[in-house]
């Protein structure tokens, strides 16, 4: 592990390569799963407020528990996460006219409906953060339905932390995300020598 303020990066960031590959997996990402994504505090009430800018591209499902049970719910762990439907898919999925799974916080985003991207934890991914006290852990989360994006990750030469620059820099900073760059470039050096 490396140490960068107070974050603890496992070196599978540097040494695992990584590409979605959307054509190939068809955002199984957001469908898969027995639990919502991870979300932080703060996130729920934007989300909340959000959800008119996208309701209409929501499954009548997921419309059905939003209204139940809201946009989120308390994990096994004490954790708040995103709501699903039928244990498995995220209320905020939504379908291309290809029948890939899109993000609806997102797709609002990107047609500029809304300000906020989508949940740190889902722009992060495969990284998943865990906090100690005073630390924060930023891990690679290996799935087995994210073979394809390790296929083209591994074709096209990208390492994770590459693959992740904009929310890496999104969660923790520009300079941090430099020091990063700086840290996986001793990383090479030290595995080729």
């Amino acid at each position: 592990m490396l140490q960068i303020d107070d974050t603890l990066i496992s070196f599978d960031l540097f040494d695992q390569y990584f590409l979605c590959d959307l054509d190939t997996c068809r955002g199984a990402c957001c469908i898969e799963g027995d639990e919502g994504a991870p979300l932080e505090k703060e996130e729920i009430e934007i989300i909340e407020k959000a959800v008119p800018a996208f309701w209409d591209e929501l499954s009548k499902k997921a419309k059905e528990v939003i209204k139940n049970q809201g946009v989120s719910y308390i994990d096994r762990f004490g954790e708040p996460v995103t709501s699903i439907v039928h244990n498995a898919e995220c209320v905020f999925a939504c379908y291309d006219k290809n029948g890939v799974c899109r993000c609806a916080i997102e797709k609002a985003y990107h047609e500029n409906k809304i300000s906020f991207s989508k949940p740190i934890s889902c722009h992060l991914y495969p990284v998943r953060l865990q906090k100690f006290n005073t630390m924060i852990g930023v891990n690679y989360h290996k799935w087995d339905i994210c073979q394809c994006a390790l296929t083209l990750g591994n074709e096209k030469q990208i390492p994770v932390y590459q693959f992740l620059e904009e929310p890496l820099i999104r969660r923790f900073g520009k300079e941090w995300y430099e020091k990063l760059e700086i840290a996986a470039e001793e990383f090479k050096n030290r595995r080729i020598s």
